[in-house]
């Protein structure tokens, strides 16, 4: 069955890497991709161990002939096939130090390519990366999948029209409970990269999910972060990376953010919320109940916005970001599907020869994968500085 999308009356081709038997964000990226049928998963490099990469295969429907024992393989194999056959994109879903060498290879291969975050192992990497991108005409898209949620997006919209205000201040958080123990000494996969800085790059709880309270609140506030101040910390002993910490940003209109991201907070899920202060009124948004966003005004009544794509109160940027009626929840896999769907209308504008934009888009771009590893270098040198304000004017945010 063929669909339409957008100037191209086909489905967009999907190349997966990483997401064997085993893992967790492959099959994430695989299902949001396929969510609004604009996209079909034909081949594959599931895992780095051969075998375990063919046999991952049939679980996802992909043919033996383009179930690749490696990702070279399928990139190479994939390339030399005719246009109406090969893999229109890559998407990256692999631990941190396997990013730059995958996604570099698949831009100079030609290929659009979605990659998990943090974007590279470090920031040179990711300079490295921007350069190649920009030295090719594809799509590149990061998977800060929150920022695909209809009232992330409604904040969005409604701060940048003044709704809010001058914009003071802003708390963003991310709160997780399930280090509180060494679980990589029991080696449990996915405790066990994250926590290896050979892996996982020079931060943990930072670069694992400080990186998403920051990019959410830099999308939804448009805000330039000028200096930061932070401190990091290892509560789990002997672990090697951090598992908790706090930063402070100065952003260049005098606003101030606070950054926390935590793994070892009992009973904590995925608690990712951020508040935001203007001089107009203030918003709050949690990530567990993301069909909600409070909205206040000193001297009225809290107001509750809610995910509804028909509302009179509903921006264009929420409206498109809903695929049901109220009161059905939408949630995290429909936001990552989100960040697809709009990199899909970029890949298909391409696939037909048009030019596009990549700076300023409505999905996460390779100048924020860029940010968020420029975020997690200043943070780790500040902390080991013992909190020093570090400059966070990166060329990757002018924009």
């Amino acid at each position: 069955m063929e669909t339409t999308n957008g100037p191209i009356n086909r489905k967009l081709r999907m190349g997966l890497v990483g997401g064997g038997q085993g893992a967790f964000i492959g099959r994430v990226h695989a299902t949001a991709a396929v969510m609004d049928n604009r996209a079909e998963l034909v081949a594959g490099a599931l895992s780095s161990n051969p075998e375990k990469a063919k046999a991952s295969a049939p679980s996802y429907d992909i043919k033996d002939d383009r179930a690749y024992g490696s990702w070279k393989e399928m990139l190479d194999t994939e390339a030399s096939l005719p246009e109406d056959k090969r893999i229109d994109f890559v998407s990256v879903a692999t631990p941190n130090f396997t990013h730059f060498e995958i996604a570099k290879y698949a831009v100079q291969k030609g290929f659009n390519v979605v990659c998990d975050k943090p974007m590279t192992f470090d920031y040179a990497q990711a300079l490295e990366l921007q350069k190649a991108v920009e030295a090719s005409d594809v799509v590149f898209a990061v998977s800060h999948n929150y920022t695909g949620n209809p009232l992330v997006r409604q904040a969005r919209q409604m701060i940048l029209d003044g709704e809010l205000g001058e914009i003071n201040a802003i708390r963003s958080n991310y709160i997780q409970g399930w280090l509180r123990t060494r679980l990589e000494a029991e080696g449990q996969k996915q405790s066990a990269w994250r926590t290896d800085p050979s892996k996982s790059g020079a931060a943990g709880c930072f670069g694992d999910i400080g990186t998403h309270a920051y990019n959410l609140a830099r999308y939804m506030t448009g805000l330039l972060p000028e200096k930061i101040s932070c401190h990091l910390k290892i509560f789990a002993e002997g672990r090697q990376l951090d598992d908790y910490g706090h930063a402070v940003v100065r952003f260049e209109n005098g606003a101030l953010g606070t950054v926390t991201a935590s793994q070892i907070s009992h009973g904590r899920e995925n608690d990712l919320f951020i508040e935001i202060d203007g001089t107009k009124g203030a918003i709050q948004w949690r990530q567990e109940t993301p069909n909600a966003m409070t909205f206040r005004q000193n001297g009225k009544p809290h107001q509750i916005y809610f995910r509804d794509p028909n509302a009179p109160f509903s921006n264009q940027l929420q409206a498109a970001a809903c695929r049901i009626p109220a009161g059905h929840p939408e949630g995290y896999l429909e936001a990552f599907g989100n960040v697809y769907r709009a990199a899909f209308d970029a890949m298909a504008e391409r696939a037909v020869g048009n030019s596009v934009e990549r700076k300023d888009t409505v999905y996460p771009n390779v100048y924020d994968g860029v940010e968020g590893m420029y975020f997690i270098q200043q943070c780790v040198a500040s902390s080991k500085a013992g909190g020093e304000w570090l400059d966070m004017k990166c060329d990757a945010a002018r924009r």
